[in-house]
This record gives C-alpha cells, structure tokens and sequence, in this order.
C-alpha cells in the first residue's frame, strides 16, 4: 500500500476573511476524495508575519509546499532561502511545463486574469498561481449627488474635483480615503508612472525608488489641493491608517465618494440600503491630463516549493488546478469578493445572472480588464515594499496634517525608503542581518 504523500499549504489569516483557511481545507478533503493518494493540511499564518514564518520554516527544512504570499511580499517569497541557501520557490509556470492536464485535472494558466498574470510574471516566466485577486474602486452616493445636479459619476481628477464643489459649494468635506500606500501605487499605475528602477522590479532587481516622479507628485498635488479646500475629509489614528473611518464617513453620509478596495463593495451598497441611498460603484478615477495607463492589482498568489520528489509536486500543482475549477473560483467570489479569477468562473456566474444581479461586482473585473500592459500597469516587485510604503503614507500626513510643502516631504521620504529598500538589499547580498529597520 502506497502512503499518502502530504500537500501542506500554508495560508494567511485575514480578519476580513476568517474562514480563508476553512475554505482551503473544504477543497482539499474533496481533492483527497478524488486523488486518494494526497492528503492536504492547511495551516493559518497571521497575515503580518506570514513572509517571516516562511522563513524561519524554510531554515528549519519544514517549509510549507504551497505558500500564499500576500501581493506586496513577491520579492521576499523569491528571496526566501533554503537553510543551504538555495531559493525555496519554484516558478509554477516552468514547472507546470506546458501541460494541458495535471492528474486528470485541467491545467487552467491561460484562463487567469491576464492584470494577476502580468503582476506575478517576470520574464515571461509565470512565477506564482494568483487566488484573490482585488484592485481599488471609488464609490458614489448617488442620491447626494443628483441632489447637487451631478449627473454621472467623475471619471478623472478634474471631474472629481468640480463634483466635490457641486456637492458641497462651500468647501465642505465630500470625499474620503484612506492615507495607504495602495492609492499611491493606483495613481502611478494610471499615469504610466515607475516607483522603482529596472522597470518597477520587473527587468531586473529594483534598487532605487523614486517618491519625488511628474506622476506620483501631480497625485499628491491633486490630494493636496483638494484638502486645502476643504473637500477631503483625512480620517486616521495618528499616522496609522484607518480604513473603517472611510467607511462609517461614506455609511454615515458625511462625504458622497470614497475610495478603497473592490472587496468592499457589496458592503458600501449594503450600507446604502441601510441608510436609504443609492451606491455605484466605479471605476477608479485618473488623470486625465496624462492619460489611462492600468490599474494594479492586489491579493495574493500560491507559491510553489522547489525540490519536491515529482509525485509531490505533481499533486502540489493539481490541487492548484482544483482550487481554481470554475465552480469554486466563483464560489470563492461570492464568498470573499475577491474578483472570480478565471474566465471560465466568470462565465460561470454571468450565465446564472449573477452580475446582472449584482452590477457592483463587476467593476472590478471590467478596471482591471481595461489595464494594458506595462511596468507601470504590472506594478512593482520590491523588498521592504510596506516599510516603503510607510515612507509615502508618513509623508503625506505631514502634507495634509503639518502643512508640509509636498517636494521637501516626498524628497525625504524617498531617502528613506531608499535606506529601507538597501537594508533590504545588503541582507539579502548576506552583508547584515535581518531585522528592525530604521527609516528615521
């Protein structure tokens, strides 16, 4: 008798998705039913310390055979070591190997969403198997503002801007959002602007950021200005970000628009019934002046460990095929609304009316479907990518809050996140240890 070989899959905890891991397990006791040979075992890691438990894992010879990295920690997942110091990750697209099947299961690469295809590729090669898969929406309450006379939703800046004064003449607030890091890579990414060198990471290793580029400024101006007349409401604790204040401002109609993910969206319509108003979703506004580059994606993807017997691997790579069948890649959509992943799934839940049911859903797949193909639109594979972000969000409070002159606040942002990203670089080059990061 053959024993079973283990598929362990290690996936992060998320608050706003409990039951991630739950769901994960569901789906591999059913690949177990039909593969008896496997068993998969699925462990939930804090989302915040999943790259560094991997690691200690990794050093230790325990590591997991899939991993599902968040989307800003890619480069730490290609960095990750093997105690002997080889890479612990194997691209899944070379490994998958052109195979139409994997173990009876249907080999699914070429039906993903091409925007999570794109931000996991680099050079040409399909690193990692993309599952949730969002991007950044704005919403509208649409009952203020056909009260105000506006009648379309702002698809640029510039409109954005005359509406907040329709809705509110006097310069009150209209619109909030949170001060995070994945607005500012949207507004690169609309502009067709770069954060870091080397093609936003995707030619060769990035190891200069730019947080003073035309585009990420022109952003900043924009936001600047629209504060400055009192139209954005800045919601935070401290320097800390606060997503849920966005939200309670826009439930509670004390702004028309917000901004944030495409995950939430059947919450603000649901808020919208609550508190008797009309929502729409749409897609996120962009600079008109520079023209519509793409939207960056965010979620995470499944990595593959590298030096696994061929048995393994091969129903390491099944179960992937199986987790993102058509059926339960439109399950795990209308579980978690995150977008449906795949065309098949897609197909899946527009032939039931699903979409035509729920128009706010569809959002997401129609921006990011829109989205060309560029480093600016890919995004950027980076190390240290939060502690970098920190550098852009602290940056902006002393704008907004400290009155800060947007220039000299980004230019000493940008040399800290240098110092951020070359730690980052200098640990990985094995010239310092890993740990704390100053970016004073």
């Amino acid at each position: 008798m053959t024993s079973e070989r283990i598929i362990t899959v290690w996936v992060p905890h998320y608050p706003v998705i409990p039951d991630h891991a739950q769901e994960i397990q569901e789906k591999g006791n059913r690949f177990r039913a039909a593969h008896p040979g496997y068993r998969v075992e699925v462990r939930s890691v804090d989302w915040l310390s999943f790259p560094e438990e991997v690691h200690r894992a990794a050093l230790h010879g325990e590591p997991p055979v899939l991993a599902q990295f968040f989307y800003t920690s890619a480069q730490e997942a290609l960095d990750t070591r093997t105690a002997s110091g080889e890479p612990l990750f194997t691209p899944v697209g070379p490994a998958i190997g052109g195979r139409d099947e994997i173990l009876g299961e249907k080999v699914v690469l070429d039906d993903l969403a091409p925007a999570a295809v794109r931000y996991y590729t680099r050079d040409g090669v399909l690193l990692a198997m993309p599952s949730l898969v969002s991007t950044t929406l704005m919403y509208a309450n649409t009952t203020l503002l056909a009260a105000a006379g506006v009648t379309d939703v702002p698809r640029t800046w510039t409109e954005l801007r005359a509406a907040c004064k329709a809705v509110s003449p006097r310069g009150g607030p209209a619109i909030s959002w949170p001060n995070h890091g994945w607005m500012f890579q949207q507004a690169l990414a609309q502009q067709g602007g770069l954060l870091a060198n080397h093609d936003n990471g995707r030619s060769a290793r990035a190891d200069t950021v730019d947080l003073v580029s035309d585009e990420l400024m022109a952003y900043v101006d924009w936001w600047k200005a629209l504060h400055r007349d009192g139209h954005y409401l800045y919601l935070h604790r401290g320097r800390a970000v606060d997503w849920d204040a966005n939200f309670r401002a826009f439930a509670e109609q004390r702004v028309a628009f917000t901004m944030t993910t495409s995950v939430e969206a059947e919450r603000m319509v649901q808020a919208g019934h609550e508190g008797g108003f009309s929502v729409r979703a749409c897609r996120l506004p962009h600079n008109g002046e520079a023209g519509y580059t793409g939207n960056v994606i965010g979620g995470d993807a499944l990595w593959l460990a590298d030096g696994l017997d061929d048995a393994t691997r091969d129903g390491a790579l099944a179960f992937l095929q199986y987790l993102h069948r058509p059926d339960a890649a439109a399950e795990r959509h209308q579980r978690t609304r995150f977008i449906p992943v795949t065309g098949a799934s897609f197909r899946l839940l527009d032939a039931d009316g699903w979409f035509g049911r729920n128009p706010h859903l569809r959002v997401a797949v129609d921006q990011l479907a829109s989205s060309g193909d560029s480093p600016a639109a890919r995004g950027a594979l980076l190390g240290e990518f939060a502690g970098i972000q920190e550098c852009m969000t602290d940056a902006m409070h002393e704008v907004l809050v400290d009155d800060a002159a947007p220039a000299t606040a980004f230019r000493a942002a940008t040399a800290r996140a240098q110092r951020t990203l070359d730690h980052y670089t200098a640990y990985c080059e094995g010239r310092t240890v890993r740990g704390p990061i100053s970016v004073g």
